[in-house]
């Protein structure tokens, strides 16, 4: 049996890079990404030179059986997304399941990820948080922010630029135009910022400030007392 090794990449800083995920990228018999063009430049940074193999949520479903078969024959096989941790609202899952489903072993490297450092950085309650990644563009979406609204962990959500202030609208609906948040861009980059405030004050500011970048929205939980106390009027 081969060894599937999940391998974070940089969000944003090369420097983020593990000297250990350097070096399985060097010795695995195959390295699966997204897209080959941008993690060839990610292996040339590296000076990892490695055979580049297409594996996204496009044809995931169609490449896993024949990538669990090369696992099964001893390979040993390295899958990396165009940023962060795969599995993580990147490819991953369905092929570490499959794998373990054949008795492959799989193993995760630490490493880089958007989520965990805006969450600290936020100022909100690290000990119980809920990720709900990408919210539904289009069917369901009401309806899932909705489900959100008697929760008391601090959630975390991913995000365009494209959709920031939508997405801040629809918070201010559910949750209340004083709920706080935090919203997190370009993390580990060189124009990385956290915009802290209100619902209605960092929409307000993004009204203003033209929003570039991808985002992390930290949004706090609903306070348990103020949540009894809805509940006994």
């Amino acid at each position: 049996m081969g060894i599937l090794y999940l391998v974070p990449t940089p969000v944003g800083n090369m420097e983020d890079m593990t000297f250990r995920a350097v070096r399985i990228l060097k010795e695995a018999d195959l390295v699966l990404c997204e897209d080959t063009r941008t993690s060839g430049i990610l292996l040339k940074h590296f000076d990892i030179k490695n055979h580049l193999m297409a594996h996204h949520k496009f044809n995931e479903h169609g490449t896993s059986a024949n990538i669990v078969n090369r696992l099964k024959a001893g390979e040993t096989i390295a899958l990396i997304s165009d940023a962060g941790t795969p599995g993580i609202s990147d490819p991953g899952f369905y092929l570490a399941r499959e794998a373990i489903a054949a008795g492959v072993t799989v193993q995760t490297l630490p490493g880089a990820t958007a989520m965990i450092p805006a969450l600290v950085s936020s100022g909100f309650p690290c000990d119980r948080f809920c990720f709900e990644g990408f919210l539904p563009q289009k069917k369901g979406r009401k309806t899932h922010i909705e489900s959100l609204q008697d929760e008391t962990r601090t959630m975390i959500f991913y995000e365009s630029p494209y959709r920031i202030i939508k997405t801040l609208e629809q918070f201010i609906e559910a949750f209340g135009a004083d709920r706080m948040v935090s919203c997190c861009r370009e993390i580990s980059k060189l124009h990385e910022e956290s915009v802290r405030g209100t619902l209605e004050e960092v929409l307000q500011h993004f009204k203003e400030t033209a929003p570039r970048g991808e985002f992390v929205i930290v949004l706090a939980g609903k306070d348990k007392e103020k949540k009894k106390l809805n509940k006994n009027i």
